[in-house]
């Protein structure tokens, strides 16, 4: 009975977090985070003030939950992590493809990015260490690849692996700026198939 009780209560909580993570998205992309209150993101989730502060014990831990979830919920959908090669680039595309179909999601990262730039931002530091993260993970990604015979073995793929991120968060602004102009998903595959010309081996089936 204490089990139940202890579960229920933790099922309880985790939808509360949940709630207010989703909240918080939606206040930062019509707000940004300078303009958002804990006060209205509480109130969106049904929570008070204490209720969400009880979760989150800052206004500063909650955008930072806000910023890991996007990327947990990112790397769950499309399994990132698990693949190497060329099949990497491929899960790229489709994350480019998906962001499209979610404007808000990405006004908020967007326009979170282009405030952490202020050294006293509470994500400046957040953002700083993501990119090299997220270089590092597509360069094993494409290292991994040249061991699978996929990727020519005198690809640099830690250049490799900056530019496609510079090209995916370059697109990312012009897209969320001129929605209407720039195809974002089309224009990103067919910069990931240049890519793939440049770095497949000519012969993937030799041994």
């Amino acid at each position: 009975m204490v089990d139940q009780v202890s579960r229920s209560r933790a099922a309880r909580s985790a939808a509360a977090r949940d709630r207010v993570v989703r909240s918080a998205l939606q206040a930062y992309a019509s707000n940004g985070y300078a303009g958002s209150s804990l006060a209205g993101i509480a109130a969106a989730a049904g929570l008070t003030t204490a209720g969400l502060l009880h979760h989150f014990p800052s206004k500063e831990e909650l955008l930072i939950a806000v910023l890991r979830e996007r990327d947990r919920a990112d790397g769950e959908r499309f399994h990132l992590r698990g693949f190497v090669g060329l099949d990497a680039l491929a899960a790229l595309v489709k994350l480019v493809e998906a962001n499209e179909s979610t404007p808000g999601l990405v006004r908020t990262f967007t326009v979170l990015m282009g405030e952490s730039a202020a050294e006293d931002h509470p994500a400046s530091q957040w953002f700083r260490d993501r990119y090299p993260r997220r270089c590092d993970n597509l360069a094993a990604a494409l290292r991994a690849g040249i061991e699978r015979n996929e990727i020519r073995s005198d690809t640099d793929c830690d250049a490799v692996a900056s530019e496609i991120i510079a090209m995916m968060d370059g697109l990312q602004v012009q897209w969320v700026l001129n929605p209407e102009r720039v195809d974002m998903a089309r224009l990103f595959s067919h910069y990931i198939d240049t890519v793939r010309q440049a770095v497949e081996t000519t012969d993937r089936h030799s041994p």
